[in-house]
């Protein structure tokens, strides 16, 4: 078969069955689209799914993330510590609260939050900490809130990537202190936009419920109330039914995730991609549920750039992404004063990261022909 006349393999691509577009169509002939019962019956799932835990659905992990700050009372004069290898919402919306991000470096291993650094970075005006799990790698949680409760911060967890992952055995979500999932069309189990926020009680509940809807408290049929300055978040109704079609799939996705990557370990191994000195992810298979697989490339031993590598994968029908670029080294935090050098870990891995296809209507051959197509062009560009 010509390399032409291969279907093109993108980083990622949803599956959603014939089930949830057919109960899609019956929510848009319902005629309530937007927040109503399809939503609450995707927060009851999602809340047993955490253990019991309250939890609010909205438009985006962004806004989610954004409201986990505000319920934790960070404002203006605030700092909040997280990493530079993270999508820059990360960090964008602390600015968005009126607080300080304060970034520290990665574990070169891990690729998450290195905690020792953390600890060091905490002042008196550090109020909170927004750990990432990358690619769905959990931090190590023990030490992350040995750490909180000794300074008394509050943690929102960028759980965006990590929907489905564990720590020693327990969901993430079911276990912390506010959690936040991204349900975008590239995550591992997405309602095509959309987010949902874990939260530690109802009356964190009720304020996110007031923050995704302009502030206001209905009462009665006609009683209406603004005690805080809120916004619009809400997610609707056809979006929430998606999300019910995919809890239905979890455990396969998750199961089929950690296949794929099984393969991608046992194909790259031994390879001419991994003797000259590609970098592979911590393979975890107890924790991670395998949200991306991340590849770093050795650049000092190719003739091509990064651009140039992902254009060989595209010449051979093969997608990829880049996750991500190190956050501090964009225009709108240099400005802040952030400059090359601060953060080596996270400016090597933004600078030399390719992520490779890995989604769950992919099958082993998939795999197999991506790891041919990396050998290849180390073969072909390794100096």
């Amino acid at each position: 078969m010509s390399q032409s006349s291969v279907p093109f393999l993108p980083f990622v691509r949803p599956e959603i069955d014939e089930e949830t577009i057919q109960g899609v169509a019956d929510v848009l002939r319902s005629g309530w689209i937007t927040t109503g019962p399809q939503n609450q019956q995707f927060e009851a799932e999602l809340s047993a799914f955490c253990g019991g835990r309250p939890v609010r659905t909205f438009n985006s992990g962004t806004a989610t993330l954004e409201i986990g700050l505000r319920i934790a009372g960070v404002g203006p004069g605030d700092e909040v510590i997280t990493t530079p290898a993270s999508w820059v919402a990360t960090s964008n919306v602390i600015i968005e609260t009126g607080a300080t991000p304060v970034f520290v470096d990665i574990d070169p291993r891990t690729r998450n939050i290195d905690l020792d650094l953390l600890e060091k970075a905490i002042t008196p005006r550090t109020k909170a900490v927004i750990p990432v799990y990358l690619a769905g790698m959990p931090v190590d949680m023990d030490r992350l809130y040995e750490i909180a409760r000794a300074h008394r911060l509050r943690v929102i967890e960028d759980a965006a990537q990590a929907f489905g992952s564990t720590w020693h055995g327990k969901r993430i979500g079911a276990i912390g202190d506010i959690v936040s999932f991204s349900f975008h069309a590239n995550k591992n189990f997405t309602s095509i936009e959309g987010g949902a926020l874990v939260l530690n009680n109802e009356d964190e509940a009720l304020l996110a419920q007031k923050y995704r809807l302009q502030g206001i408290t209905r009462t009665g049929f006609d009683g209406m109330d603004c005690d805080v300055l809120g916004g619009k978040y809400n997610l609707t109704d056809v979006a929430a039914r998606v999300g019910l079609g995919q809890m239905k799939h979890l455990e396969r996705f998750l199961a089929q995730r950690k296949a794929l990557a099984q393969a991608y370990f046992a194909g790259l191994e031994g390879g001419a991609a991994v003797r000259l000195g590609i970098g592979l992810p911590v393979a975890d298979f107890e924790n991670s549920n395998w949200h991306m697989f991340q590849i770093t490339l050795p650049l000092d031993k190719l003739s091509l750039d990064r651009a140039g590598f992902m254009a060989q994968l595209k010449e051979r029908g093969i997608g990829s992404g880049v996750h991500y670029p190190a956050i501090h080294l964009f225009t709108l935090y240099r400005a802040r004063g952030f400059r090359e050098g601060m953060f080596p870990h996270a400016e090597r891995f933004g600078a030399t990261t390719v992520t490779l296809p890995l989604f769950t209507l992919m099958n082993e051959d998939d795999v197999a022909r991506v790891c041919r197509a990396v050998d290849e062009i180390c073969e072909q560009y390794g100096k």
